[in-house]
């Protein structure tokens, strides 16, 4: 496993919400990383809760992170060490109110 590859592993499994994306939370650099906050803003997570990791600052992360999912985009969202998936999937889980769920958030 590369040095990229244990550093993407860790992460996963040390945060209950973690998003690969590109920009940060608050000033996100691509529509889909500004669409996944706004959908989990949507479920009611609180987006300072949420550990986001700007791909756009580490090469490294941005191209392992697309073998360690086997998943070709950006953003990747991971709950609990488990491999959710990226806007369109967030936006699909959080319309049939799956992704509240997986969050443990009532849909409002």
């Amino acid at each position: 496993m590369s040095d990229a590859q244990q550093r993407i592993d860790e992460l996963v499994k040390s945060n209950e919400i973690l998003l690969f994306m590109k920009g940060t939370a608050s000033f996100p650099q691509c529509g889909f990383s500004g669409r996944a906050i706004q959908i989990l803003k949507a479920c009611g997570v609180d987006t300072k809760s949420v550990k986001t990791v700007n791909v756009l600052e580490d090469d490294g992360i941005r191209q392992g992170i697309k073998e360690y999912s086997n998943w070709p985009t950006i953003p990747q969202l991971y709950i609990k060490g488990e491999f959710i998936g990226g806007s369109d999937i967030m936006m699909e889980m959080y319309e049939s109110g799956e992704l509240a769920q997986t969050l443990g958030k009532s849909q409002a």
